[in-house]
């Protein structure tokens, strides 16, 4: 899916309603599919997706290193919001906010690399 800007932000819900059975048959589908009742749905009528794929279920490991990666990718970015806040009050040079900034961006790509090797 592509990235939501501020115009592409999801917020209009659509409802629709199901049979007992019809409706035990979708979550069962969406289950197996590993994605959620809205991308499921959004999938299957906006890309005329009548056989959607199931993602591989993540691993205890995965899900753990993803628990850290966004810890850290908080941390980076309170490190980040510092640090030009303090370059904007000319604390920090010119020469020391950039090579903070590159630092941070090679941990930030490290661990996305991490992450993809994961699995």
């Amino acid at each position: 899916m592509a990235e939501k800007t501020p115009s592409k932000r999801l917020g209009k819900p659509i409802a629709f309603r199901l049979t007992e059975e019809d409706r035990e048959a979708y979550l069962a589908k969406v289950e197996l599919s590993g994605l959620t009742q809205s991308e499921f749905f959004r999938q299957a009528v906006l890309e005329n997706r009548t056989q959607i794929v199931a993602r591989q279920r993540p691993t205890v490991d995965r899900k753990r290193l993803l628990f850290i990666i966004s810890r850290a990718g908080n941390n980076i970015n309170q490190i980040a919001h510092r640090a030009n806040a303090e370059h904007v009050k000319g604390k920090l040079t010119e020469a020391t906010y950039e090579r903070l900034l590159d630092e941070l961006q090679f941990i930030s790509r490290y661990l996305n690399a991490t992450l993809a090797s994961i699995d």
